[in-house]
C-alpha cells in the first residue's frame, strides 16, 4: 500500500495520517474524510494531498485501495507441513537425487576445511549445519559476516552456501570472495537454475513450492535440514572407511 519512497516524502502532518491509518485500517475504510481529519488532527486538504502522494485521485479511491490491500492479505493460505514434506520427498527420493548427495558428500570428505554461509533463515541453518557437521567429526565454520577480510588461500576447502531463492546478493558477493581465494562452492538451493546454483562447483536443489507471507519468504526449510544432516552422516561414514 505504501512504498518506502512514498513514506520518505511525507511531511509531519502526512506522517500523522500514515500512522493513524496503519493502526486503524479496519476503521478507516468506513470513515468519511472529515472523520479521518478529526481523528488524525489534520485538515481535509492535508488528507487530499496525502492521497495524491500515493497516486490516489481522492479519499474514496484511497479507501478502495486500502480495502483491496487488506483483502489480499487475508486471502493468504499457508500449506500444511505434511503437504510440503510429501512434495519434497516425492520429487527427491530417486536415484538422481541420491547420486547428487553422494557426490557432494564425497567432495566434502576430501576438503581440509568446511565453511558455511547464508543470510536470514538460511544463515540460521548455515550455523546449524556447521554445528552438525562438527558434531559428526567434520570441523566446520559458519562465516556470519560477509565483510570479513579473506587474505588466506582457501585451497582444499569447500564452502556450503545456503539460499532458498539462489539469488541473494549478499550470499552471491560472499561466494565471489571465497571463489577468488580458491574455495570450492557447494550450494543448496530450491532451484538449480538460480544464479548461485549455476556459479557453484556443485549444487543440490530440493524443489518445493516457494511461499510468501506479505514480504517474508516462508518457504519450508525442512528439506535443507534433511540435506545437511544426510550430507554430514554420509561424510562421517566415508571418514570411518578411510580410518
Amino acid at each position: 500500500m505504501f512504498t518506502n519512497e512514498e513514506i520518505a516524502t511525507f511531511n509531519e502532518l502526512e506522517m500523522l495520517i500514515y500512522k493513524y491509518v496503519m493502526q486503524n485500517k479496519e476503521k478507516v475504510i468506513y470513515m468519511r474524510i472529515r472523520d479521518l481529519a478529526d481523528e488524525a488532527h489534520v485538515s481535509t486538504s492535508t488528507i487530499m494531498r496525502f492521497c495524491r502522494k500515493i497516486n490516489c485521485e481522492g479519499f474514496s479511491e484511497f479507501k478502495v485501495k486500502l480495502k483491496l490491500a487488506m483483502d489480499e492479505k487475508s486471502d493468504i493460505s499457508i500449506k500444511s507441513g505434511q503437504y510440503v514434506l510429501a512434495e519434497f520427498f516425492e520429487r527427491t527420493q530417486n536415484e538422481k537425487f541420491i547420486s547428487k548427495l553422494e557426490d557432494a558428500a564425497d567432495t566434502i570428505s576430501k576438503a581440509n576445511h568446511v565453511y558455511f554461509i547464508g543470510i536470514g533463515s538460511s544463515g540460521t541453518l548455515a550455523e546449524y549445519g556447521a554445528r552438525y557437521f562438527s558434531s559428526l567429526g567434520t570441523f566446520s565454520t559458519y562465516l556470519k559476516d560477509w565483510y570479513t577480510p579473506i587474505h588466506a588461500n582457501l585451497n582444499n576447502s569447500i564452502t556450503i552456501a545456503l539460499s532458498v531463492s539462489g539469488e541473494n546478493e549478499f550470499t552471491l558477493s560472499h561466494i565471489h570472495k571465497l571463489k577468488e581465494k580458491n574455495s570450492k562452492i557447494l550450494s543448496i538451493t530450491n532451484n538449480a537454475q538460480s544464479t548461485i546454483a549455476k556459479i557453484s562447483d556443485k549444487n543440490v536443489s530440493y524443489y518445493v513450492t516457494e511461499e510468501f507471507f506479505e514480504s517474508a519468504n516462508i518457504t519450508t526449510q525442512i528439506p535443507v535440514i534433511f540435506i545437511l544432516e544426510e550430507l554430514a552422516r554420509r561424510v562421517y561414514e566415508k571418514s570411518r572407511k578411510l580410518d
